[in-house]
């Protein structure tokens, strides 16, 4: 029986791959480097995020990848706000909670950047917790993970893990935990196919998922 859901926050929850895609471009530009579009992005998109930019062309000679972590941020989260979650979501969320299924954030942003984007969404009434890292260098989740699974007590067996990257699944991975990937998000699904992990065509499935398997009509 499923008794708890971790979800990733970009790309799985909020729709923000055009806004991420146009802020690389804009780094690229600057660096006076080939611009890539939508399916370059999504089969070179992975963590840690100073891999993706080298995949990307980024010229780490010209700005320092701390200087690109400070500068992206302070464009891409007031920008974010404006994004939209991906649709169906927040009644997936509610019928979740109405279901006894507890519902988490995992993600490698900035948790204070999070929870500002949460509570812009208004979905923050949904999570029983929002956990994020404590700097803006979107570095692994995975301990953050981890140590919540042991401190809260969770039965692995009970929770599974929803993402759009094959780091995701890493993550889950590490925490014990089964994981879907959705297609709709910042990786292509043949990158994402490569884990073997099941593959959903949006968040929202995840409902049916748990539906059936704990036998609720």
């Amino acid at each position: 029986m499923i008794k708890h859901v971790f979800f990733d926050f970009n790309g799985t929850i909020i729709d923000d791959l055009d806004l991420c895609l146009e802020l690389l471009n804009d780094i690229l530009r600057k660096h006076k480097r080939p611009l890539v579009d939508i399916n370059r992005y999504r089969d070179i998109f992975t963590f840690p995020i100073r891999d993706y930019y080298i995949a990307a062309g980024v010229d780490f000679t010209q700005d320092t990848y701390e200087e690109l972590a400070i500068d992206f941020i302070n464009k891409y989260q007031p920008r974010s706000l404006e994004c939209n979650l991906f649709k169906g979501l927040e009644e997936t969320f509610k019928e979740l909670n109405e279901i006894g299924v507890n519902c988490y954030i995992l993600s490698a942003s900035q948790r204070s950047n999070l929870y500002e984007q949460c509570e812009s969404f208004g979905i923050v009434k949904y999570f029983k917790d929002i956990l994020g890292i404590d700097n803006i260098h979107a570095a692994s989740k995975v301990h953050i993970g981890i140590n919540y699974i042991k401190e809260s007590n969770i039965n692995p067996e009970e929770a599974i893990f929803i993402g759009d990257t094959t780091h995701d699944y890493e993550v889950a991975q590490a925490m014990g935990l089964r994981c879907y990937l959705v297609k709709c998000g910042h990786q292509s699904v043949g990158k994402l196919s490569t884990v073997g992990a099941p593959i959903i065509d949006s968040t929202c499935n995840i409902l049916d998922v748990i539906k059936k398997e704990n036998k609720i009509n």
